[in-house]
């Protein structure tokens, strides 16, 4: 196999604490030691030990992320298309370490090792553990390793939850975090599916009530049938159909008898009997039952209280198709760290692979990851602005340098709109697009800026550019922000084709303090030219589409705009007239006529 970007050949180390008479006190009352900790690592730790990242694995993942253990081997580590050089978690820069969870059953402590006290496997003597108890352990593991500030938390599904608790358990400990495609508490949907896997192993004559580790007959029906189960709930309806459909295995026509049959019945029967072979009966019971106990805003009081815990930046990824983590779980933390005010960034990111998309959507994950940590070790900064990509960067995304979505060239607002913005301040860009404005006002004006933007293109590059950019339809509204919790709410060239400017406009007052909007003027002359001599739908700089291609919705003008204010009791405290060589000389004879462009600071009178 091709060793290119790969970590190639890690070892399984292992690390042990806790002890007696110093065992582990975890969460539901017991008390559990010694312990080890199966991990590995990949990179290298620097000088002053602030480079690592903490790999957090789901359900049924180990320590082994990336590479192989040996020559030859089949498959590498789980994660092994986002560890390595080059990669998202980029090994020649940062340092990577992942641990096999307690409760596991690659080499941590769980109920398949033995237990001191019988000199047999502990079985169902195994205490039940926590989300909280396996983070506990891994800070255990990171002082071990003399590291006092992880880099990064970073996890997908159970491992989201570990980053979760991570960053409000230990928030000194993490200067940011990654969450993929998990929830602050898992669902009544999601404990169902848990307990029906559960009931599985159980039913399984072979289970012994947990005590099977010396028996010849093990559980395997019954952890196969759990892992199918599971198997399905990482999939959708749409990657589903488009690989299986309702094709049949090794004939042309229906048995009509129980046999497996259909593509997709013998892909689970694959799944399960593959599963039996690495994973131990007794540990799906015990991680899935820490999963259900996971609620973090029970444990706080209130999500918002969990994420007012938070120190770091956050990154929060989800999958369109997700429907065990659906989207809008994600979105709670997302609204919750919005709410308390926190460096957030999101992305609801498209994708047919349902639960799964966070191990398959590599090249957008790469790009988002990448630059996510890239900001987090070299925050922009006033006077700094990022080196453009080099060639082996191209893959990443749009150059910083790039023009904005539908405008060519020299954006004559964004240069009115930077004078404008006084120095420090905190400013909201609505619909930022690919986030050079934004990046602009932080290099000359060194302002607190955040984004909000729809396209998952734009994300990608404003996360590139080292902004905090959330996905969001503007015309839901700004529900989640405080009153006045922005000095500036920047709306620019995006008015004309949002659904609900007279809604958006008003959330803008009521979330910034004061508010700058910029619009193309439908009023231009060279518009109403167009219009009335031709008599053909304008084509012009600021309004570049032909008819069939706009994006614009709305017609409006300079003198429409006024008269909105008026009506809305809106103060305009400024407004420029603009051509593309900056403002109209003549602004105050004719600027509805000469302008084909206007920004307006706008407040609550």
């Amino acid at each position: 196999m091709s060793h290119e970007g790969s970590v190639r050949i890690v070892e399984v180390k292992q690390f042990t604490f806790a002890e007696p008479p110093n065992e582990l006190e975890l969460e539901g009352g017991r008390r559990l030691g010694p312990i080890t900790l199966a991990y590995e690592t990949y990179g290298t730790l620097n000088a002053d030990k602030s480079n690592a990242v903490l790999v957090v694995h789901a359900l049924s993942g180990d320590a082994h992320a990336a590479g192989l253990h040996a020559e030859g081997d089949a498959k590498p580590g789980w994660w092994d298309n986002m560890i390595g050089p080059g990669k998202g978690f980029d090994t020649t820069k940062y340092f990577v370490i992942c641990s096999n969870v307690i409760g596991g059953c690659q080499g941590s402590t769980g109920p398949s090792s033995i237990n001191p006290a019988t000199g047999k496997p502990y079985g169902v003597d195994f205490p039940v553990i926590t989300i909280g108890d396996m983070v506990r352990a891994q800070r255990f593991l990171i002082e071990h390793l003399g590291i006092d500030k992880l880099l990064c938390v970073a996890g997908g599904s159970m491992g989201g939850m570990q980053t979760l608790e991570w960053i409000t358990r230990f928030p000194e400990m993490v200067r940011s975090s990654i969450v993929i495609a998990s929830t602050p508490v898992l669902n009544a949907m999601g404990i169902a599916f848990d307990s029906v896997g559960r009931h599985a192993i159980q039913a399984d004559p072979a289970f012994k009530d947990g005590n099977y580790y010396d028996e010849e007959e093990q559980p395997d029906e019954g952890l196969a049938i759990a892992r199918m189960l599971a198997h399905i709930t990482y999939l959708s309806d749409q990657s589903m159909g488009k690989k299986f459909g309702r094709a049949l295995r090794s004939t042309s026509k229906y048995r009509y008898d129980f046999n497996s049959e259909f593509s997709v019945e013998t892909y689970l029967d694959y799944q399960g009997e593959q599963f039996v072979n690495r994973f131990d009966a007794n540990s799906y019971l015990y991680i899935t039952k820490a999963i259900n106990y996971f609620d973090l805003p029970a444990k706080y009081g209130s999500l918002d209280n969990a994420m007012a815990r938070v120190q770091g930046k956050t990154m929060v990824l989800s999958y369109s198709s997700d429907w065990l983590y659906p989207p809008y779980q994600s979105q709670q933390v997302v609204d919750a760290l919005t709410r308390q005010r926190k460096d957030v960034t999101y992305c609801n990111i498209q994708s047919d692979y349902g639960h799964d998309a966070f191990l398959l959507e590599v090249d957008v994950m790469k790009k988002l990851i990448s630059g996510f940590l890239e900001n987090v070790v070299s925050p922009a900064s006033k006077g700094t602005r990022p080196q453009p990509f080099t060639d082996s960067e191209a893959d990443l995304g749009p150059p910083k340098t790039a023009a904005a979505s539908i405008y060519e060239g020299h954006r004559v607002d964004y240069e009115m709109i930077v004078n404008l913005v006084a120095e420090g301040s905190r400013v909201l860009d609505i619909g930022c697009g690919d986030g050079e404005l934004l990046e602009q006002l932080i290099h000359h004006k060194g302002v607190d800026a955040a984004g909000i933007e729809l396209s998952q293109g734009n994300i990608v590059s404003c996360v590139r550019r080292g902004i905090s950019v959330v996905q969001q339809d503007i015309d839901k509204g700004l529900t989640t922000l405080p009153d006045h919790s922005y000095d500036f709410v920047i709306l620019s060239m995006t008015l004309q084709v949002i659904k609900k400017p007279d809604y958006v406009l008003q959330e803008m007052l009521r979330v910034g303090k004061k508010c700058i909007v910029s619009f193309p003027n439908f009023g231009f002359w060279k518009v109403r030219a167009k219009s009335l001599l031709l008599g053909r739908a304008p084509v012009t700089r600021n309004l570049p589409y032909a008819w069939w291609l706009s994006p614009n919705r709305h017609v409006l003008s300079i003198k429409d705009f006024r008269e909105y204010c008026r009506e809305r009791n809106f103060r305009i405290e400024r407004e420029f007239p603009l051509n593309r060589r900056g403002l109209v000389w003549s602004a105050h004879i004719w600027p509805n006529m000469l302008a084909d462009e206007a920004v307006f600071v706008i407040t609550n009178s």
